[in-house]
């Protein structure tokens, strides 16, 4: 019985493809848990970098036009992002392949022929990113206030924070002492509750933007009214990873006696359906005047542009209802009034504590934010929405993290 023996040159190939597939599997098992091309590399620079050329000279196929040797694809194929990776290899082979000049060799085109070398690189100087544009907002014509205290007589200071109180109740600045109890919940889950007990409550427009009236600066059209600034807020909140439930409702329309009783039905069983919720935000817009009851925004200016000023309303159990825990509503108020007055001194009004509860009795993180005025644009209220829904963000995250 004669055997045939291979001959040397196919077991030569034989041992060369067992070699090369072990090599793929290894680069396949030690980039297992990068997320991207880029992080498979580092991994294969970690271990070994007999990997990486193990890798290299698998794709040699695509350097001269071909496809992957059958058992390198099927390899491969198991690790997409290697697989996707196939041109940062070919561009990576090329970069080594360069000389000290900096020129290409010759490589063969498609139809077998050289290709002459590149022209050498000639660095390009980076050209600095232009500065983002001004924000630009049409003015609507009402007159414009800045309201900042000038002196503390009548207030409660703390910080930076003025705090005028007109509820039955007595507090000074011992009451602040930098914590609060709110706090974002851990269950899975929205995290805010947005509101609206006076939702048809609308802005000045400037003229060519004006909207179907419901009633003085009111309407009923949500790209207009205060519900458009809570849209604003929670996508403020949910770039910032806190999630958000928003409430569209608008609870005074059409009519506007009992309006607080119908957002509070409408809270309770926003949570109850999400019991992560923590923070409850009740978003409205205030209204100004003169001595002589001529309407006037509030603003402040943020980045060479009027952002509306915004106050919180406080609410307690001055008015008889039961509300144990307003103090904590209070604190948290003042920490992120300071938080927003250390960016922007100008863009808080004073925080007022009143006798009607508000519905702030649901949770320790219950605030009503006025921003600003009928005399306002949307434009500067959404702003404000802005940069309301970074200062919470930054607060409770410092807080989660210490």
């Amino acid at each position: 019985m004669t055997i045939k023996r291979k001959p040397r040159r196919q077991w030569r190939r034989t041992a060369a493809a067992l070699l090369a597939a072990g090599g793929v599997l290894y680069v396949v098992a030690a980039t297992a848990a990068s997320q991207d091309f880029s992080s498979a590399i580092r991994a294969l620079g970690e271990r070994n970098t007999i990997a990486l050329g193990l890798l290299q000279g698998q794709l040699e196929g695509l350097w001269s036009g071909g496809s992957l040797p059958l058992h390198t694809a099927l390899a491969i194929g198991q690790s997409p992002i290697l697989f996707s990776g196939q041109e940062a290899v070919m561009d990576l082979r090329r970069t080594e392949e360069e000389d000290d000049t900096g020129v290409e060799p010759a490589v063969p085109s498609g139809d077998g022929e050289m290709k002459p070398p590149a022209e050498p690189v000639v660095p390009v100087p980076e050209i600095p990113e232009k500065a983002p544009l001004p924000l630009v907002f049409a003015d609507n014509g009402v007159q414009a206030r800045t309201l900042t205290p000038t002196s503390p007589e009548g207030y409660v200071v703390t910080g930076d924070v003025y705090i005028s109180n007109r509820s039955e109740h007595s507090f000074d600045e011992t009451l602040f002492d930098g914590t609060f109890a709110a706090a974002l919940s851990e269950e899975e889950g929205p995290k805010v509750l947005i509101v609206h007990t006076h939702g048809s409550e609308a802005y000045t427009m400037p003229a060519g933007q004006e909207y179907v009236s419901s009633g003085d600066c009111r309407t009923t059209d949500c790209d207009f009214n205060v519900v458009r600034v809570g849209e604003e807020l929670a996508k403020t909140l949910e770039e910032a990873g806190i999630g958000v439930v928003h409430d569209p409702t608008l609870h005074d329309y059409p009519e506007y006696s009992g309006a607080y009783g119908r957002s509070l039905t409408a809270a309770e069983a926003a949570m109850k359906e999400h019991p992560s919720i923590s923070l409850v935000l009740d978003i409205h817009r205030d209204a100004v005047s003169d001595a002589d009851g001529t309407p006037y925004k509030v603003v402040s200016n943020v980045a060479g542009v009027n952002a509306a000023q915004m106050s919180f309303i406080i609410g307690t159990d001055g008015g008889g209802l039961e509300h144990d825990g307003w103090q904590e509503n209070l604190k948290l108020a003042s920490a992120l009034q300071q938080r927003l007055l250390d960016r922007f001194p100008t863009l808080m009004r004073p925080i007022s504590v009143r006798n009607s509860r508000y519905n702030q009795h649901l949770t320790p993180g219950a605030l009503l934010v006025e921003m600003g005025a009928a005399g306002n644009s949307l434009d500067e209220a959404l702003l404000s929405a802005r940069l309301l829904g970074q200062a919470i963000a930054q607060t409770f995250q410092m807080e989660e993290t210490g």
